[in-house]
């Protein structure tokens, strides 16, 4: 009896063990009775039973497909490798199981197909500097393509993409060549840019400089000017002075006889050779003329022997 009792508890241990399935938060189940869809569970514990109902579980979680390396000819006949990843996540757990029997060999294989495809229509320099532009084309077209799958293709990344090795030299070669040429034309660029500065520089400290003699001239004309000025005003003044003292004074003619032979005295001490008179003086000087005259023929003796006589 102990031997049948052992035999039947690990029996319902064992029928207990097959009834319950535990799902993952991350995971759908799917249900089967005798070989048909029955139902569909969620995450958390699941009772099923035994030997009539199987259950399958499908994961969520977003998943890659690495895409082998394959050959692919460009638009202008080049033949390049190139090496995909491919980003999907389940949308639906139902139709990616009964849908398609192997969905990541027919992910690959799809994908290889449309690598081409795209690829094909572009040129190789488009290829090698329009891979977000593939990237996109790629993963719309396997995006539709898996809709019926119940996936949805979240991105697809070329990871490389190869040219041959003779393409590879040449376009190397092509890009030092650009590289040299954009540094001669810096240089150039530069040299040139720096004589302009120079030019300009030197302009610049010309116009200063011809500013600054300009203004030099211009002061030392005003200060010279201003000193002229001052000395006109004083020798005006001083005239006026002494006419209006010589008038308030009231003199006499013998008087003004002799300040004009002080100023011609004056006058013969200079270094003029040419002096200009007024008008008015000139019966003054005829008077001294004539005065200077009866005074030689009161001092000179006369030789004729008649007038001794």
């Amino acid at each position: 009896m102990l031997v049948i009792l052992i035999i039947v508890v690990l029996f319902l241990i064992f029928i207990a063990a097959m009834s319950l399935k535990i799902i993952r938060p991350y995971e759908k189940g799917l249900v089967e009775r005798l070989g048909k869809f029955h139902r569909q569970v969620d995450s958390g514990l699941n009772f099923i039973m035994p030997f009539i109902e199987r259950i399958t579980k499908v994961d969520l979680r977003e998943m890659v497909i690495d895409v082998p390396p394959q050959e692919v000819i460009t638009r202008d006949n080049v033949i390049v490798t190139v090496d995909a990843i491919i980003y999907y996540e389940v949308t639906d757990a139902y139709r990616v199981v009964y849908n398609v029997g192997d969905f990541t060999s027919a992910a690959v294989k799809l994908a290889q197909t449309n690598l081409r495809n795209v690829i094909g229509e572009l040129e190789l320099d488009q290829t090698l500097t329009s891979r977000e532009r593939i990237n996109t084309k790629l993963r719309e077209v396997l995006d539709e393509a898996t809709d019926k799958w119940g996936v949805r293709i979240t991105r697809v990344e070329i990871k490389k993409i190869d040219p041959p090795q003779d393409i590879m030299d040449a376009m190397s070669k092509q890009m030092k060549a650009e590289r040299m040429k954009r540094a001669v034309i810096l240089e150039a660029e530069g040299y040139k840019q720096s004589q302009i500065t120079k030019a300009e520089g030197d302009r610049n400290a010309a116009i200063l400089k011809a500013e600054g003699e300009a203004e030099a001239v211009k002061k030392k004309a005003d200060a010279q000017k201003y000193k002229l000025s001052i000395e006109a005003d004083g020798e005006a003044e001083a005239i006026l002075k002494v006419f209006d003292s010589i008038h308030k004074g009231n003199p006499t003619k013998d008087l003004i006889t002799i300040r004009y032979f002080e100023a011609l005295k004056a006058i013969s001490d200079g270094k003029s050779t040419k002096v200009f008179m007024p008008y008015e003086i000139s019966g003054i000087l005829s008077s001294v003329a004539a005065m200077a005259d009866i005074s030689k023929n009161d001092t000179i003796p006369d030789s004729n022997p008649e007038n001794k006589e």
